[in-house]
């Protein structure tokens, strides 16, 4: 890593700081890259299982590849060897056989003969993984990454972005008909990390105020009207639904009740946005800041050790009682990202203390030395578990969780590390 470090206040004495704790960071992150490598497939990348091995039928997931997509063209920006190849894969099995050549968008899993996939729904939460994919192609100079940022942005804006409310709506049909009866959180969160690598890109900082817009309304509003307890799941007039996927707790993007994960990933993204907004245009809201720290101890207060063993529980209830108690790795991941940034961005003791907490809690229970990668999930006892997620499925969350603490809040990600390098 680059120096000097890119830090804003941190403490004299600050992991982020030392040498040997940067180069643990580096090693974390190239055995991460280096583990999901096999997961590439003909028509994309498919998942792991807790051996690092395709299992069959090894189908391609378009959110997966997406993913990986995203991660590997930073790798290769880095310079990482077997990074660019994979990125380029990617990149064209986003413009092939994941694309919807009829009414564009991207579907879930590739057509089989030509027919539909089962789950044909274009869904947001793909397409913001796919312009997120594009940008960071863009960045780092993948083939055809450009086409793609190009296509992306198209379908995005046209299809799910809706002026009106300032959000992003959530799913269609494939042929564009039968819009979902839904705004989520979720969906908009990785949104607002899209738009703001994607106004980087592109120099659009329509795509800045697009962001700010999904903040104001489901943390400036929503959140804040909760004590900074997200609800995050509503109708398209804006009802709230209590009792969504309450007959199934464990959904992997839409589960039943409030995911404290969610809080503390939201943080972040909170003074990234405020970073990128000073820097481009020199003033941010003052409720950014405000906010994100409101969020971060709302969901370590909410999700950390509420059964008595560390780590961060998957769900909580309307009671902030865990519905899940199992601990997803993206959650930690999230809650260490959002404590360096905090960190960064105010210098205050207690940030440091969480970074080093998460992190020695991540390297003693979830780093996995024997078999490769980041155990998943975690069950309330800090076994290895599968309830929610199976294998090891996921690069996205780790590896950036190795590489974000050393970069500055602004710009994006993919930017910052292309700025960095050089």
């Amino acid at each position: 890593m680059a120096e000097p470090l890119p830090a804003l206040m941190l403490p004299a004495a600050s992991w982020l700081r030392l040498s040997p704790h940067r180069r643990w960071l580096d090693m974390q992150g190239q055995r991460l890259l280096d583990f999901s490598k096999p997961s590439r497939v003909a028509q994309g990348f498919a998942a792991l299982d807790d051996d690092g091995n395709l299992s069959p039928p090894a189908t391609a997931d378009a959110t997966l590849s997406a993913r990986m997509t995203h991660v590997y063209a930073v790798a290769s920006g880095r310079g990482l060897p077997g990074c660019g190849p994979l990125a380029a894969h990617g990149v064209a099995s986003l413009l092939g056989p994941l694309r919807d050549r009829l009414h564009d968008g991207w579907f879930l899993t590739p057509p089989t003969d030509g027919a539909q996939p089962e789950d044909a729904r274009k869904q947001a939460y793909l397409h913001a993984f796919v312009a997120l994919a594009a940008s960071s192609a863009t960045v780092a100079g993948v083939p055809e990454g450009r086409t793609l940022l190009d296509a992306a942005l198209k379908v995005w804006e046209e299809r799910f972005w809706s002026e009106a409310e300032g959000v992003f709506r959530e799913s269609f049909a494939a042929d564009w008909s039968d819009e979902e009866n839904y705004r989520g959180a979720n969906a908009n969160m990785h949104s607002v990390e899209a738009c703001m690598a994607v106004a980087d890109v592109t120099d659009n900082p329509i795509w800045r105020q697009r962001a700010l817009r999904v903040v104001e309304r489901f943390i400036h509003t929503l959140a804040r009207e909760a004590d900074y307890v997200l609800p995050e799941h509503y109708n398209r007039s804006w009802t709230r639904l209590p009792d969504y996927h309450r007959d199934t707790p464990t959904d992997a993007l839409r589960p039943y009740g409030m995911t404290p994960g969610h809080f503390v990933e939201w943080s972040h993204l909170l003074l990234k946005l405020e970073a990128a907004l000073l820097r481009t245009q020199g003033n941010a809201p003052s409720w950014l800041l405000d906010d994100a720290v409101a969020l971060f101890h709302r969901g370590m207060e909410t999700g950390w050790a509420r059964d008595g063993a560390p780590g961060l529980v998957y769900t909580i209830d309307w009671n902030h009682q865990p519905v899940v108690h199992n601990r997803p790795h993206w959650c930690q991941a999230e809650a260490m990202t959002a404590a360096a940034a905090l960190l960064k961005r105010t210098g205050h003791a207690q940030y440091e203390q969480w970074y080093r907490t998460i992190w020695d809690y991540i390297d003693l229970y979830m780093i996995d030395r024997k078999r490769g990668g980041w155990i998943q999930e975690l069950d309330r006892n800090n076994r290895p578990s599968a309830v929610v997620y199976a294998g090891k499925a996921d690069l996205y969350h780790a590896w950036q969780a190795t590489l974000t603490p050393l970069l500055p809040l602004a710009p994006s990600f993919a930017t910052a590390v292309s700025l960095l390098e050089n």
